[in-house]
């Protein structure tokens, strides 16, 4: 894999803008930078500048200036790659952007592959992996929880707990293998009751992030909410109170949503991706039928389901609806299920007390008026236990961290029975060295140019 050569890109988001900042990483960034910028004092030499330093000046292609620029130096290893790093903050102009780029690219610089940027600073030893990931995670948070998690991770706080555990596992399968050059003297360096101890202490770390993956990994994909129920009981209306915007369209016909319509909306820095679905009900029309297909499809795909009926309805038909309430139960036992009847505002005060004592799980609602829409809210954040990121605990959130957990633990029990029924030290090394491995692969100790293919193709170019 390359990475001794000297790469740019364009770091800000493409397109026009006021500033666009274009980032130069190599052995020789600085010098190739020099070459095109005129200082507007003293004739600076950027090569003869500090670390860390910022210069006013032009870039010039031969006679001709291009732009009026801020150029920033960074000199490795005290730079973002761990190489000389240049950055040059230009106007945000598409054709400016594209004439530096295009002159550096002939001063003999190469077009920067995707992530490469932080490919390079895994590689100078700035960031482990796990951190390289999280920089992803941190451009992509679009909520406060996904934000906290992704720096979080970025500042150590994964990586450091899975490298204590693997330095002390480290340390007693040295003493383990040590043991084997002895064989035939029958000694025990490794102590038997400390190494238990220790195997106890690495299970409970373990299981606590594996588990943690169930939160994190809603936290950073969003909560799938399907808002479901026949047509005409006001499940576009409710969406449109969720959103506080007209995103569905609202009719007194019934059967106006055929398709499912998607958007998301932070509840307390918690993601949810609201769903409102096609009616459901008998229908001969052949759209409306697709619809109804895609409803139950997406209940399937959903976290939460929550179920809609019109206030009249509990009032005239409540035995009938305790039968549709129980056949989306048994349908889907293990999904939360918030049953809402809408439209309170059709009934008296003494209606809505009877239908709180005959359902006493019922939400009540006018999602017309918005009277019940906060309660609502309140309890699907209610749904998401944020205990752990309200302590600052380390949640997993990636699924390849969350995959390696998973095999860590499986050979951690294997050791764990191994000492309980006395095996012999060589196999004993045998699943301490996978265990070993799969935490190394975590932090990026144990790579290959395929999973790093693989991770890096997902950033942004001039990241």
């Amino acid at each position: 894999m390359i990475h001794n050569d000297n790469i740019v890109a364009l770091a800000t988001a493409s397109g026009a803008g006021a500033v666009a900042i274009i980032r130069v990483s190599g052995p020789e960034a600085i010098t190739m930078v020099d070459v095109c910028f005129q200082s507007v004092t003293n004739k600076k030499i950027l090569v003869s500048q500090k670390t860390h330093t910022i210069h006013l000046g032009h870039i010039v292609d031969d006679a001709r200036t291009i732009d009026e620029v801020l150029v920033s130096i960074f000199k490795n290893p005290n730079s973002y790659t761990g190489e000389n790093v240049v950055e040059i903050s230009c106007h945000g102009s598409i054709y400016i952007q594209q004439e530096i780029i295009q002159l550096l690219l002939r001063k003999g610089c190469r077009m920067a592959n995707a992530g490469e940027f932080t490919l390079r600073a895994f590689l100078n030893g700035k960031l482990d992996l796990s951190q390289a990931e999280a920089v992803a995670d941190l451009i992509a948070s679009d909520n406060e929880a996904s934000h906290q998690i992704a720096m979080q991770q970025m500042r150590g706080g994964f990586s450091s707990e899975i490298a204590k555990l693997r330095e002390e596992l480290m340390n007693f399968a040295s003493l383990i293998e040590l043991e084997l050059d002895f064989a035939e003297e029958d000694v025990e360096f490794a102590d038997r009751s400390q190494f238990r101890t220790l195997v106890e202490r690495i299970t409970f770390v373990l299981k606590r992030l594996i588990d943690s993956f169930a939160v994190g990994n809603v936290i950073k994909n969003g909560i799938p909410v399907a808002i479901v129920g026949e047509p005409n009981v006001g499940k576009s209306t409710l969406l449109n109170a969720l959103l506080n915007e007209e995103r569905a369209i609202v009719s007194d016909i019934a059967g106006t949503t055929r398709d499912t319509i998607e958007d998301e909306l932070v509840i307390d820095g918690i993601g949810f991706r609201f769903i409102d679905t096609a009616g459901i009900r008998d229908t001969k029309d052949v759209v409306e039928s697709i619809g109804i297909k895609k409803t139950f499809e997406k209940m399937e795909q959903a976290q939460v389901v929550v179920l809609l009926f019109s206030a009249e309805e509990f009032k005239t038909e409540s035995q009938r609806l305790k039968v549709e309430i129980e056949k989306i139960k048994n349908k889907f036992p293990l999904k939360p299920l918030i049953i809402i009847a809408n439209k309170i505002d059709t009934l008296d005060s003494s209606e809505l007390n009877v239908l709180k004592s005959e359902f006493e799980t019922l939400h009540l609602l006018s999602a017309k008026s918005g009277v019940g829409v906060e309660e609502l809210k309140k309890k699907l954040i209610g749904f998401v236990n944020a205990g752990a990121l309200r302590n600052n605990e380390t949640i997993v959130t990636n699924t390849r961290h969350y995959d390696s957990l998973l095999k860590a633990f499986e050979e951690i029990d294997k050791v764990k029975s191994g000492l309980e029924t006395g095996i012999s030290g060589d196999l004993l090394a045998i699943d301490i060295r996978q265990a070993l491995y799969h935490f190394g692969e975590i932090t990026g100790e144990i790579t290959s140019d395929d999973l790093l293919g693989n991770i890096f193709a997902n950033f942004c170019i001039g990241k």
